[in-house]
């Protein structure tokens, strides 16, 4: 049984020294630090996540009968953007995430996330203050910036917004990397995302860091659909020497069609026999209430730390994994 920390005493303190210099950041631009619930009652409909989730004993309605079940959240993004609703400014958070995943090379089911959201930013403004934040802390280069249609058009001469899925498959084929499960799957999207991950991820991002935007509008997650193309979802992705660190959208305020999207992701979970996620009707109310026209992005702490500190392995910007924890 190993006990002792991987994170060494010399690399905790440059983790910190590092922290410091984010904080300032944002200090510097008045945007204001906040807390969110890390337990929450509801918990995200997205296919590709799942939460932990325990029970709570102690609502005044709770009886011997019925327990009412808490998850902790995968983002802070549902509360944060009930903080906008609320009357708040330009926020951000560093925190605590939590995913029930595998432990990998860059994934702690447990980890540390910076989110933060910016009123009155489009795509390109916050793309440019993230590019900011990567060059304050790991002195790299400006970023490559290209569209998601482009990226694909350039790396495997295929139009990801018109295509279809023998197209992808001969993609897949050609690169050796067919499996079974492939040739019956009939979603552009996961043959898309398979793509992105198997061959494209690789071999992008190696000497500077590389922003891909406007993704299809299937893939839209909590982004607005683009004025510009109805195609796509103004959501962005930045990487860097193989590591994806950053997510983020102009973010979706229209309440009618968000909760349509969580009606839809409960459609795809029945399909795929996957657990129905109960949805956050509290953020649904928030975005009935109204929430300014804002931008906003999630960062992943510890995979920016294993890029500062020139780590190979998540584990050694933690203290304590979960296999040690």
């Amino acid at each position: 049984m190993s006990w002792e920390s991987t994170l060494s005493w010399e690399d905790a303190k440059k983790r910190a020294s590092i922290i410091s210099k984010i904080r300032m950041f944002f200090y510097e631009k008045d945007v204001v630090e906040v807390e969110t619930p890390l337990l929450c009652k509801s918990s995200v409909t997205d296919i590709h996540l799942e939460a932990f989730k325990t029970q709570y004993h102690y609502f005044p309605e709770t009886n011997s009968q019925h327990f009412d079940d808490m998850f902790l959240q995968t983002s802070p993004e549902y509360c944060m953007k009930r903080l906008l609703a609320s009357g708040y400014q330009s926020i951000y958070q560093i925190t605590k995430a939590f995913r029930h995943e595998c432990k990998g090379r860059f994934h702690n089911p447990e980890f540390t996330m910076i989110e933060w959201y910016r009123i009155d930013f489009e795509q390109k403004k916050l793309i440019n203050e993230v590019s900011a934040l990567l060059k304050l802390i790991l002195h790299c280069d400006d970023p490559q910036i290209l569209s998601y249609q482009d990226l694909f058009i350039e790396k495997i001469n295929i139009d990801p917004l018109e295509t279809n899925c023998h197209e992808l498959k001969e993609v897949i084929t050609l690169a050796c990397k067919m499996e079974d499960w492939i040739k019956n799957e009939n979603s552009i999207d996961i043959l898309l995302q398979f793509i992105m991950s198997e061959l494209i991820e690789p071999i992008i991002g190696q000497i500077k860091p590389i922003f891909i935007y406007n993704f299809p509008i299937s893939q839209a997650s909590l982004a607005k659909q683009s004025n510009m193309d109805k195609r796509v979802a103004e959501r962005f992705e930045c990487y860097y020497k193989g590591v994806e660190l950053v997510n983020g959208f102009c973010e979706l305020t229209d309440a009618k069609e968000q909760l349509s999207r969580f009606n839809q992701d409960n459609l795809k979970r029945e399909q795929m026999k996957l657990e129905y996620k109960v949805i956050d009707n509290r953020f649904i109310e928030a975005l009935k209430a109204g929430i300014p026209s804002c931008a906003g992005v999630a960062l992943g702490l510890d995979r920016l730390l294993m890029l500062a500190l020139d780590k190979e392995f998540i584990d050694e910007v933690l203290t304590f994994s979960i296999d040690r924890a």
